[in-house]
């Protein structure tokens, strides 16, 4: 009898705490020197939203992008979740509300990914997105890059095909992928790559980045002390990369652990993240 109630509080417990961290966020700040950087700026990373809301019209998401007041906005992927019936809505209108007053470098995530590819499933879902995301504000990056001269930055957003999000394994990345699909870096500039999914750092380091924003892994969906995120959207128990920040040799990659979640509605010891960051010239 004992042990049942044990256990039930325990249930009860870790309920309340699913339900809690997966209805709030925190606000976190980052601060990088990075090479060829011409000026300092401040920009908001915002990962894996899939369609989450934070107060009526998004008013608590959008009231700390504003209290934030960032020099732009990047958007490292999963604004939607791949689903036949997704309400799209909250996610158009959540970057409409921001794109009035920042521009957004919008890099696609797995799900954006497959809802482009996969036309069979989800028709014209993609193309919609995209229309309803039109404006000058807005800026898409499908294996494109975008310059922002002011502070020397190139802007590159890489749409990892959906091979590399394989459940259960890691899968290798082919010989020159990257260079097939984005070019070469170009070392004349400060080099942000938008990757959505942050197991290819190293490939990405090589390529030439000089700072990676991904996201994808959602902090491990539930966080231990000492071990980290416990599992993956890929099913691979304790992932390498759960959230924060990573460094290989001169690159750093700061890892959004998501402001949403899908599928199962739970974070657990693991609370949505909007990332404040601040870049500053190297000394």
């Amino acid at each position: 009898m004992i042990i049942v109630i044990i256990l039930a509080l325990l249930f009860v417990f870790f309920l309340a705490i699913g339900l809690i961290d997966g209805n709030r966020f925190v606000v976190v700040e980052e601060e990088f020197a990075l090479p060829k950087l011409k000026k300092e700026c401040k920009f908001v990373l915002i990962s894996d939203v899939h369609n989450k809301v934070y107060g009526e019209n998004n008013a608590l998401f959008i009231k700390a992008v504003k209290k934030i007041n960032p020099d732009f906005i990047i958007l490292a992927g999963d604004l939607v979740t791949s689903s036949p019936n997704e309400d799209m809505e909250p996610g158009i209108a959540l970057v409409k509300a921001l794109s009035s007053d920042y521009k957004v470098y919008f890099g696609l995530g797995n799900h954006e990914e497959k809802i482009k590819q996969q036309r069979d499933k989800f028709q014209d879902q993609f193309a919609l997105l995209k229309k309803k995301l039109t404006h000058p504000n807005i800026v898409w990056l499908e294996n494109e890059s975008a310059e922002i001269p002011k502070y020397n930055i190139k802007i590159t957003g890489l749409a990892l095909a959906l091979q590399y999000f394989a459940h259960f394994q890691l899968r290798k990345m082919e010989k020159d992928y990257l260079k097939n699909v984005i070019g070469t870096s170009d070392r004349t500039k400060c080099n942000l790559l938008i990757a959505h999914n942050p197991d290819y750092f190293s490939e990405y380091a090589k390529w030439g980045a000089d700072l990676v924003l991904s996201g994808h892994v959602h902090g491990g969906i539930m966080r231990l002390p000492l071990i980290g995120g416990v599992i993956s959207p890929s099913y691979r128990l304790f992932p390498k990369y759960d959230g924060g920040v990573f460094w290989e040799n001169d690159a750093v990659m700061l890892l959004g652990r998501g402001m949403g979640s899908h599928t199962i509605p739970f974070r657990f010891f693991n609370p949505a993240q909007l990332y404040a960051v601040t870049l500053k010239p190297c000394k």
